[in-house]
C-alpha cells in the first residue's frame, strides 16, 4: 500500500530521468560497477555512474541503442560496459546481493526455502526464421510462439526465468531454471506449482533437479469463476500481470520479442 513516506522513499522527482539512479542507489551499486582498474595503463575517464543511468535509461525506456539521449555516454561505451558487466557477472553479483538484502529488509532470511513455478505462453513476433528464433505451438493455451518459465519467492521476486519454444511441456521446461535456482539457493526445500506438474515422474524430475519436493496447489472441483490459489497466486501476481495490464493490452494480443536463450537465473541482472 502506497503511503506518504513509501511516495517520499520512490519519489524521482528532482532527477534528470526518472531512470537515473538516486544517491542512495549508487551507494549500493558501486562497489560493484565502479572499480578501479589494474596496471598502469590508461586511466578510466568515464563516467561510471552515467554509465549505469544509461543502462538503465535503455531498460526503462525500451528505446534503441542509437536513440539515447546525447547528455548520456556514447552508444558504444554503454554498450562495451553493458555486455562486459553481464559476461563477468557484474550484474548478476549485483542484483544477487539486492535481493538478499530486500529479503532481510522484510524480516526473511537471505536465501528462500519456498519456491513457486508457473509458465506464459505468448505469441512470438518474426524476427531471424526458425534457426535462430525457434516457436513452438502450445496446445493448451492455442498459442503459437513461446513460453516463459518463472520460479518466484513467498515475496515474488524472481528466483529464475526460462524462455523456451511454446510447445515444451510445463514439466519439462521448468527442470532447467530449477536447477539453476537450486544453485544459487541451497536452502530451497519446497517448489509450489499448479495443477500442470502434476505427477510421481515430475515429482521425481523436480527432487533431481532442485531436491525439494514438489506441492501441487490444485483448484477445486465445486469452485465456480476466478478463485485465488494460496501461494501459487503470487507467481501470477508479481511476474505475469504487471506486463499485462500496464501495457493496456488484452493478454491474448500480448506478444513477445525474446529469443528463445534457454535458461536464465538472477544472474542476468
Amino acid at each position: 500500500m502506497w503511503k506518504a513516506e513509501t511516495r517520499r522513499t520512490y519519489d524521482r522527482k528532482g532527477l534528470r530521468y526518472p531512470s537515473d539512479v538516486t544517491d542512495a542507489e549508487w551507494d549500493l551499486a558501486r562497489p560493484f560497477v565502479d572499480i578501479a582498474q589494474r596496471g598502469s595503463g590508461r586511466q578510466r575517464r568515464v563516467d561510471v555512474r552515467e554509465v549505469l543511468n544509461a543502462v538503465f535509461y535503455i531498460l526503462g525506456t525500451g528505446c534503441q541503442w542509437r536513440a539515447l539521449p546525447k547528455d548520456l555516454p556514447p552508444r558504444s561505451t554503454v554498450h562495451d560496459y553493458f555486455v562486459r558487466w553481464q559476461c563477468d557477472g557484474t550484474l548478476g553479483c549485483l542484483h544477487h546481493a539486492l535481493y538478499e538484502q530486500a529479503r532481510e529488509m522484510v524480516g526473511k532470511e537471505a536465501s528462500p526455502t519456498t519456491a513457486i513455478v508457473d509458465s506464459q505462453s505468448v505469441k512470438g513476433a518474426e524476427r531471424g526464421g526458425r534457426p535462430i528464433d525457434p516457436v513452438g505451438y502450445d496446445a493448451a493455451k492455442k498459442v503459437k510462439g513461446r513460453k516463459r518459465h518463472a520460479v518466484v519467492d513467498t515475496l515474488g521476486l524472481m528466483l529464475g526465468c526460462a524462455i523456451l519454444p511454446g510447445n515444451v511441456q510445463d514439466r519439462d521446461g521448468c527442470l532447467g531454471v530449477l536447477r539453476e535456482v537450486r544453485r544459487l539457493f541451497p536452502f530451497l526445500e519446497r517448489v509450489i506449482a499448479d495443477g500442470a506438474y502434476q505427477g510421481k515422474e515430475t515429482a521425481r524430475a523436480v527432487r533431481r533437479a532442485a531436491r525439494a519436493r514438489l506441492e501441487i496447489v490444485k483448484r477445486s472441483d465445486t469452485a465456480k469463476g476466478f478463485v485465488v490459489l494460496q501461494k501459487r497466486w503470487i507467481v501470477l501476481r508479481r511476474t505475469i500481470l504487471p506486463g499485462w495490464v500496464l501495457s493496456g493490452r488484452p493478454w491474448s494480443l500480448a506478444r513477445t520479442w525474446l529469443v528463445p536463450v534457454g535458461t536464465r537465473s538472477l544472474r542476468f541482472g
